[in-house]
């Protein structure tokens, strides 16, 4: 009687070890799928061909559902950004909150001239327009300017507004840049 006992104390104690190697693997993968989650977002948005200086794409996690949000100046851009983040593994919702900048030729003309401002090669952040898309990027609707994106520091981002200011037929400059950290 007690080798039977103890036959089903072990298969017992091994089916209790298994689900909890099961459970804990299962609670490991999600962990692992939502930190694989946001990079991948970042990276299919920034390889976006029409992603530019003048858009601004962001995204919010949340388990395995994708909040995009930002602004843009093509309607194709709002809905590349979502087909490419739906085609990542692991997506299972994407809400998209992009928002698409009505055409203004004078708008578009604000553009190029607070980008010609701040990366001009006399600017001291001539240096952050590096690569395919710099990281600050130039948002203008009505004539007011937002700056978004990423600087190295708090100067670099006082500066950029100073910039963005002095171009004729800018109404306002926001400054959302965040300094990056260490």
């Amino acid at each position: 009687m007690k080798k039977g006992f103890r036959i089903t104390e072990v298969v017992v104690l091994g089916l209790t070890l298994f689900a909890g190697q099961r459970l804990a693997a299962d609670y490991s993968s999600s962990a692992i799928s939502q930190e694989r989650l946001a990079p991948a977002v970042r990276h299919q948005l920034v390889m976006l061909p029409y992603y530019s200086v003048f858009d601004n794409l962001e995204y919010q996690v949340d388990g395995d559902a994708v909040t995009l949000l930002g602004q843009v100046t093509r309607p194709t851009l709002k809905s590349d950004a979502e087909a490419a983040v739906k085609r990542i593994e692991g997506v299972s919702k994407v809400i998209n909150n992009i928002e698409v900048l009505p055409l203004s030729p004078a708008d578009d003309q604000i553009r190029l001239a607070v980008y010609r401002s701040i990366f001009s090669e006399r600017s001291p952040l001539s240096r952050y327009n590096w690569g395919p898309v710099p990281p600050i990027h130039v948002i203008v609707k009505g004539g007011r300017a937002t700056l978004a994106g990423t600087v190295d520091n708090e100067t670099d981002k006082n500066m950029a507004t100073l910039f963005a200011k002095t171009v004729s037929g800018v109404f306002s400059v926001t400054n959302n840049l965040i300094v990056k950290k260490g």
